[in-house]
């Protein structure tokens, strides 16, 4: 890409390595040049806690808010009811009004860390598409907005494709979703003057949809832009993680075991997310990102810390590595680690060694968790454990117990009386 921008936020998702691709390069620069741009992404209520795979668009919002524009965080209470079928081997399962409404509260927490939201006109606003969805009249909506969709076009778009092509089903209801999300981006045009919408790039024939629509029926010029699919140096999606999701909710996934995640960081990645996901200047990336040997372990470390601290604080951030530091070189057991808390029922006659490991989330089954044995990962109490089979009784549990899987991984197993 050759196109040399002169907004500051255009600089920033080239600079950062947020951009993808652009409907527009020079039509959306000049838009930013000359005054504040409304820009959305959507967010569908599908999980109680938005999760590592969101952050990127997060930030993308909050650097639009640092160079002085509007963010727009758009809540799919209606979309959910859909469900997006981009990408999926299946159908999404339904979810009912009152756990949508749950999911969006839990939501609206993590974006309160990154926007600043109010009624100015720089301010962050959050919208929900249920204020103009759940209100339409079907017959309506086909006469005037069903008419400019072609069916052989929304066929041949990748995400739909790649579901057909493999002769798995496409229901109505998910073939729909793709005009309810292009419908959002012309209401949000008529009613809020949006004139850009951002997303991940698997969202680029979704945003092309709403562009082409809002043309045809307001006439007016919109925009739409995408950042790349992240995979990590080894080839995995990024935010997923052996143990699940890296939620942002500090109720779902605590503030040390986020901050474990970024420290884990391959060095390969490490100055690419320093970039992306820290507000450190580029320089001051590239150059821990290029440190090699112990030195990249520092470098870790103050990603972690960056990162943690914008979402759960700066407190957060250096407990978490005072915690790692202690259970690392120290061999302590440290105050935030994952834990585990069994009652005494719970117990019963004794639990085995692998239940436990995968209850605290050392371990996604009973298999992996034999395996940690076999491979000599797993641990107790800071000693190397071999004995699958051993059974774990109250008087095991005086004290709390500290597993170890590996040499990164830790919880803690608390007995409550």
């Amino acid at each position: 890409m050759t196109y040399h921008p002169k907004s500051d936020f255009l600089a920033v998702m080239m600079e950062r390595g947020f951009l993808a691709d652009c409907t527009d390069y020079q039509g959306l620069d000049d838009a930013l040049i000359k005054g504040v741009v409304p820009a959305y992404i959507g967010y569908d209520a599908t999980a109680q806690s938005l999760h590592v795979g969101h952050l990127l668009n997060i930030m993308m919002l909050r650097w639009l808010q640092k160079t002085g524009h509007k963010p727009i965080t758009l809540m799919g209470g209606g979309t959910t009811k859909v469900g997006d079928p981009s990408f999926r081997a299946d159908e999404r399962p339904l979810l009912t009004n009152d756990q949508i409404d749950a999911n969006i509260d839990g939501m609206k927490q993590v974006f309160a860390k990154y926007l600043s939201y109010g009624e100015g006109a720089g301010d962050a606003v959050m919208l929900n598409n249920a204020e103009w969805l759940d209100t339409l009249n079907y017959l309506e909506f086909l006469r005037d907005i069903g008419r400019h969709f072609s069916v052989n076009r929304m066929l041949s778009f990748e995400s739909v494709k790649s579901r057909l092509d493999r002769e798995q089903s496409l229901s109505f209801l998910e073939f729909n979703y793709m005009i309810l999300q292009a419908y959002d981006f012309l209401e949000l045009n008529r009613r809020y003057g949006c004139l850009l919408q951002m997303g991940g790039s698997d969202q680029w024939g979704n945003i092309i949809n709403g562009i082409d629509l809002t043309r045809r029926v307001l006439d007016h010029e919109i925009y739409g832009l995408t950042s790349p699919l992240l995979t990590t140096s080894d080839g995995k999606k990024m935010g997923k993680s052996q143990g699940g999701a890296i939620w942002l909710n500090a109720e779902m996934l605590s503030p040390y075991e986020f901050w474990q995640f970024w420290r884990n960081t391959t060095d390969a990645d490490t100055g690419k997310f320093l970039k992306l996901y820290t507000e450190l200047p580029v320089s001051e990336c590239d150059r821990l990102g290029a440190l090699e040997g112990a030195e990249i372990n520092a470098a870790k470390i103050i990603l972690a810390n960056e990162v943690t601290a914008l979402l759960h604080g700066t407190e957060a951030a250096q407990a978490a590595e005072a915690t790692a530091r202690e259970v690392f070189e120290k061999g302590g057991a440290g105050e935030d680690l994952p834990t585990l808390t069994l009652s005494r029922q719970d117990l019963g006659d004794g639990i085995s060694i692998v239940q436990l490991f995968v209850r605290s989330g050392l371990a996604n089954s009973g298999k992996d968790a034999k395996r940690l044995f076999t491979d000599n990962g797993a641990k107790v109490n800071d000693r190397d454990q071999k004995d699958a089979g051993l059974m774990i009784r109250a008087e095991d549990l005086a004290q709390p117990m500290k597993l170890s899987a590996g040499k990164k991984r830790h919880a803690l197993v608390v007995l409550q009386d």
